[in-house]
């Protein structure tokens, strides 16, 4: 077992991914979506292809995400699945080497309790959390159940955070910044004009940790144009549609590497 704090695993993963030329790919899939009885199944198969593995908690109102996750929560959610099931699937699940990230919004993990669900998660082999609507001026409470498990909390960044709160938010970040590509929800195909690179390698500039870009990624020609600029990019609705579509998510993965 790595001696290793799990937030150190974390960022260790992402830039041993990108010393091989490729940014490291953080690759998402919703809890239980879209068979709850084969989710350690779809888990262990994207593990297989992805660097980092993030997972979402399905919630009743996802609001940064786009039509796909929305529809994937709510599938999930309507097959039972919640915070407490997925902790206690990866825990008595085999333990990946790949790290594990949870994506879920503030409500479920209030309820659950901040230190029951820190405990939990190094029980479950979770690294860290991005938590979407927990702005970072209200995250001091959150940040201090996990900091003595040596969890993450992930940080985000967009193209109009002001360069002194880009500074403030890079710099307290833990495991990787989640640089957001645009403004609004996910889902969408975006292309990669100048104007996101530049900003892009602004938050590189400050970032004590590695930087993955988000939002939109889904072909080989952007994560090729992200290359060179941040050591990572997150796929998420394109991969949930992998599964959705009953098809290899590790095959659909190694497809967005050059080196495949």
């Amino acid at each position: 077992m790595s001696a290793l704090l799990p937030r150190e695993r974390l960022a260790q993963a992402i830039r041993r991914a990108g010393s091989n030329g490729d940014p490291a790919l953080v690759a998402f899939l919703t809890g239980g979506y879209p068979e709850r009885a084969r989710f350690l199944e779809h888990l262990a198969a994207i593990a297989s292809g992805a660097d980092v593995v993030e997972i979402g908690i399905p919630f009743t109102d996802p609001m940064a995400d786009g039509m796909t996750i929305q529809r994937s929560s709510q599938g999930a959610l309507r097959q039972g699945v919640s915070l407490r099931w997925i902790l206690a699937e990866l825990a008595a699940g085999p333990r990946l080497e790949t790290p594990l990230v949870l994506m879920s919004y503030l409500n479920p993990l209030l309820a659950l309790g901040f230190d029951t669900l820190a405990e939990q998660a190094v029980a479950a082999g979770v690294c860290g959390f991005i938590v979407p609507d927990l702005p970072f001026d209200e995250s001091a409470e959150f940040r201090a159940a996990l900091a003595p498990r040596g969890l993450a909390l992930v940080q985000m960044v967009t193209p109009v955070t002001t360069p002194e709160r880009m500074r403030e938010v890079c710099g307290a970040s833990e495991g990787f910044v989640y640089a957001v590509t645009m403004t609004g929800t996910t889902g969408r195909n975006v292309a990669v004009p100048p104007d996101v690179l530049d900003y892009l390698e602004r938050v590189v500039e400050v970032s004590p940790v590695p930087v993955c870009a988000g939002f939109g990624i889904r072909s080989r020609e952007q994560v090729e144009r992200l290359s060179g600029h941040v050591a990572g990019v997150v796929v998420g609705s394109a991969l949930v549609e992998v599964l959705e579509r009953g098809e290899d998510p590790a095959r659909w993965l190694a497809g967005l590497r050059r080196r495949s």
